[in-house]
C-alpha cells in the first residue's frame, strides 16, 4: 500500500446509515415486504428439507439392505420399502417446487420494490435540493451533486435488490440449518462452530479494510465526475487557452487517486471470497474425517433426536454443514457491496441531511385591487395591481402597493464569517430609478443584488422593500417581484416559447409574444425552422450570444416584475448586438426600479444614479454628469486615466 493512501485518514460509513436506511426502507413497503419475507421463509425451507428426507431414504435403504442380507428377496424388500422411498422422493419435489415458485415471486417483487423505492429516493432528492440555499451549489461541484443521483443510488440497488434480501435468506438458512446440525449431532455441530469464529475473524479483518476504502472509492468518484463536468462545461475556454495537457494531467491525478481507491477496496473484497471457501472446504474434509472416526468408534451422540452417529445421520450432517458455511461464505462476499452501498447511502443522506434555507418570512406578495373608498384588499383574480399581504400580530391585515422602493441601510456581509466583504453598505432606490454599480471585479457589485434577492442573509444593516424589512417577506414572494437578466444565459431544453414562459408559467401564448416583442426577440424568433416552437438544445447552442440574451430579456419581460436587475446582461456581446439588446432592456426597464450592474460605462450614462464601489465599499454616488464634474475616481475610469482593477489590487 502506497504513503499516499495511508495519509489521508480511512472512514467507514456511519454508524446510524443502515439502521435509518432499513427504517426508511421497510416503513415505505410494509405490506409487500411481509409477502417477501413469507417466500423467503419457504424458499429457505425448500433449501434445507432435502438434508432430512436424505436421511429417511438411506435409512429405508439401509433396512432394504439388511432385509436381503436376512435372507429375504430383492423383489420383496424393494415392494416393503420402495413406497417410502417413493413418498419420499415425491414430497421432496413438491417441496422443490414450492421453493422454485416463492423464490420466483420473492425476487420479482423486490425488482419492483427496489426501482420504486430508487425511485422514491430520487424524488426526495431532489425535491429536497431545490429547498437548497446558493451557498451548496457555490460550495459543491455539479458532477459531485450528480454523483448522489447516478452512483451512489446505484450503489443502494445493489444493497436493496440483493444484498439485504441474502442478508435474510442466509439468516434464515443458518437458523435452520443450525437447529438441524443440533438435531442430528451436538459433536459435530461443535466443529462446525469453531470453524465459523475462524471465519467471523477472516471477514472482520478483511470485510472492514473493504468498507473503509469503499467510502473512499465514492468519494473519489464523485471528485472525478465533478471535475469532468467542470471540463465539459468549459471545453471552449480549454482549447482557446491550449489548457488540454494541464486537463489530462489534473485529470490523471483525481482518476489515480480512484484508482488506488478502488483497486484497494476491491482486493479486500476480491481475497475475502477465496480465503472463505479455502476455509470452508477445509472444514468440510474434517467434518468427513472426524465423522468417519466417530461412527468407527462408535461414540455416545449427543443430540435432539436421540439417534446414533451412523451413516444414516453423518451423510445429511455432512451436507448441511456444507450448507452452513457456504451460507456463512455468501454473507462474506456481500461485505463489498454493503460497504458501496452504505457509502452511496452516506453520500445520499449527506445530500437530504443539508440545513434547508430558512425562510421565517410571512408576508406574501398578492393580486389586490382598491376598494370605493381607495384601499387595496386582495383579488382573487389578476389585476395588474400588486401588494404586500401583511398580517399583524393583533390579528389585522394590511396591504402595502408593490412600487419597487428599495432600500439598504448600514449593511455588512460576508461569504464567511469572519470575512467582511461588503462595508457599511447604504443606499435607497425610489420607485422607477435606475441605479448602475461600477467597480471592479470582486468589488461588491453583484454581492448587493444578491442580498436583495435573499440568496444570502446579511450580517448586519437593514434590507427594506416597500417599507418592509426583506427578512420579513417570504423568500419565494421576494424573488418573484424581482426579475433578473444575468451575463451567463441558461436556456433550458425545450421550445423557445417554453424557455420564455419560464418567467411566467400560467402565462398564455399572446403574453410569451408580446414579451419577445418588448424584448427585440421577436424579429429573430419568428425566423427560426419553427419559430416559437423551434426546440432548444444544449443550452440553446443553435443561438448567438446576442439571441440567447434576448430570450432571457423576453423571459424577465413576461414576468412583469416591479423591480429588474441587469447584471452585466451586455457585457459578452458584440457593439451592434449590444444595441439591440440594450434596446430591448429599455423596453423592458420603462417604469421599474431597476438595478444594473456594467463595465461598459456607456450603457449606464442615464442611470438616475451611479455607484462606484471598491473593496466593499460605495466610495462614490451620483448621476453621470455630477461623477464626470467631481473628476473622482468614476471621471478617471470612464476617460480611461484610471485602471480601476490595477489600482485595486494595490
Amino acid at each position: 500500500m502506497s504513503r499516499g493512501m495511508m495519509k489521508r485518514p480511512l472512514k467507514k460509513a456511519k454508524k446510524g446509515t443502515m439502521p435509518r436506511l432499513l427504517k426508511f426502507f421497510f416503513s415505505s413497503y410494509k405490506l409487500p415486504l411481509v409477502a417477501v419475507l413469507i417466500c423467503m421463509l419457504l424458499n429457505t425451507l425448500a433449501g434445507v428439507c432435502p438434508g432430512i428426507f436424505q436421511q429417511t431414504i438411506l435409512e429405508n435403504v439401509d433396512k432394504a439392505l439388511a432385509l436381503i442380507d436376512g435372507g429375504a428377496s430383492t423383489e420383496s424388500a424393494a415392494e416393503q420399502f420402495f413406497p417410502a422411498i417413493t413418498a419420499a422422493v415425491i414430497v421432496l419435489v413438491c417441496i422443490y417446487a414450492v421453493g422454485l415458485v416463492a423464490g420466483f415471486i420473492y425476487q420479482r417483487t423486490m425488482a419492483v420494490i427496489t426501482q420504486s423505492f430508487l425511485n422514491k429516493l430520487r424524488n426526495i432528492m431532489f425535491a429536497r435540493m431545490q429547498k437548497l440555499p446558493i451557498k451548496y451549489f457555490d460550495t459543491h461541484t455539479h458532477g459531485d451533486i450528480m454523483s448522489h443521483y447516478t452512483n451512489d443510488i446505484d450503489t443502494l440497488r445493489q444493497l436493496v435488490s440483493q444484498s439485504i434480501p441474502q442478508l435474510i435468506i442466509s439468516a434464515l438458512t443458518l437458523t435452520a440449518v443450525l437447529f438441524l446440525m443440533l438435531y442430528y449431532s451436538l459433536w459435530m455441530t461443535l466443529i462446525v462452530l469453531v470453524g465459523v469464529v475462524a471465519m467471523a475473524l477472516v471477514t472482520k479483518f478483511v470485510g472492514g479494510g473493504s468498507a473503509k476504502y469503499f467510502v473512499r472509492q465514492q468519494k473519489a468518484l464523485g471528485k472525478a465526475e465533478g471535475y469532468i463536468e467542470e471540463m465539459i462545461h468549459g471545453q471552449k475556454v480549454v482549447k482557446v487557452f491550449c489548457h488540454e495537457d494541464k486537463s489530462i494531467s489534473d485529470f490523471d491525478k483525481l482518476n489515480t487517486q480512484l484508482c488506488k481507491d478502488a483497486t484497494s477496496a476491491n482486493s479486500y473484497a476480491n481475497i475475502l471470497m477465496p480465503i472463505m471457501n479455502n476455509i470452508g472446504h477445509i472444514l468440510y474434509a474434517l467434518i468427513i474425517f472426524v465423522g468417519g472416526v466417530l461412527v468407527l468408534i462408535n461414540i455416545d451422540n449427543i443430540s435432539i433426536s436421540g439417534k446414533p452417529l451412523d451413516i444414516s445421520t453423518l451423510i445429511p450432517f455432512i451436507g448441511f454443514s456444507k450448507q452452513f458455511t457456504m451460507n456463512i461464505s455468501q454473507l462474506s462476499n456481500q461485505i463489498n457491496a454493503i460497504a458501496m452501498g452504505l457509502a452511496g447511502a452516506d453520500r445520499m443522506f449527506e445530500l437530504m441531511d443539508e440545513e434547508p434555507e430558512v425562510d421565517n418570512g410571512y408576508v406574501t406578495l398578492v393580486n389586490a385591487k382598491e376598494t370605493e373608498n381607495g384601499e387595496l384588499t386582495e383579488s382573487e383574480a389578476r389585476t395588474g395591481i400588486w401588494a404586500w399581504k401583511h398580517p399583524h400580530e393583533d390579528g389585522t391585515v394590511t396591504y402595502t402597493r408593490v412600487q419597487g422602493d428599495v432600500r439598504l441601510t448600514e449593511v455588512d456581509f460576508g461569504y464567511v464569517e469572519d470575512k467582511i466583504v461588503l462595508h457599511d453598505i447604504t443606499l435607497y432606490a425610489k420607485p422607477g430609478q435606475k441605479i448602475a454599480f461600477v467597480g471592479a471585479t470582486g468589488a461588491g457589485k453583484t454581492t448587493i443584488t444578491n442580498l436583495i434577492n435573499r440568496f444570502y442573509d446579511i450580517a448586519d444593516g437593514k434590507i427594506r422593500y416597500d417599507g418592509i424589512n426583506i427578512n420579513k417577506i417570504k423568500k419565494d414572494d421576494l424573488r418573484a417581484s424581482l426579475g433578473i437578466v444575468l451575463q451567463d444565459v441558461n436556456l433550458f431544453t425545450g421550445t423557445v416559447m417554453d424557455n420564455i414562459r419560464y418567467g411566467k408559467l400560467d402565462a398564455t401564448d399572446e403574453e410569451c409574444i408580446n414579451a419577445a416583442k418588448r424584448a427585440n426577440a421577436h424579429s429573430f424568433i419568428s425566423m427560426l425552422p419553427d419559430g416559437y416552437n423551434t426546440v432548444l438544445k444544449g443550452d440553446g447552442s443553435g443561438l448567438s450570444q446576442g439571441q440567447r440574451q434576448l430570450i432571457s430579456i423576453a423571459r424577465a419581460a413576461v414576468a412583469d416584475p416591479p423591480v429588474m436587475i441587469l447584471d452585466e446582461a451586455t457585457s459578452s456581446i458584440d457593439t451592434r448586438t449590444e444595441a439591440i439588446v440594450s434596446a430591448g432592456m429599455d423596453a423592458l426597464m420603462q417604469g421599474r426600479t431597476v438595478f444594473v450592474i456594467a463595465h461598459r460605462l456607456s450603457t449606464i450614462k442615464n442611470s438616475d444614479v451611479i455607484m462606484v464601489l471598491d473593496k466593499g465599499r460605495i466610495i462614490e454616488r451620483g448621476s453621470h454628469d455630477d461623477l464626470i464634474a467631481a473628476k473622482g475616481k468614476y471621471y478617471q475610469l470612464y476617460t480611461g486615466s484610471f485602471d480601476f482593477d490595477e489600482q485595486t489590487d494595490k
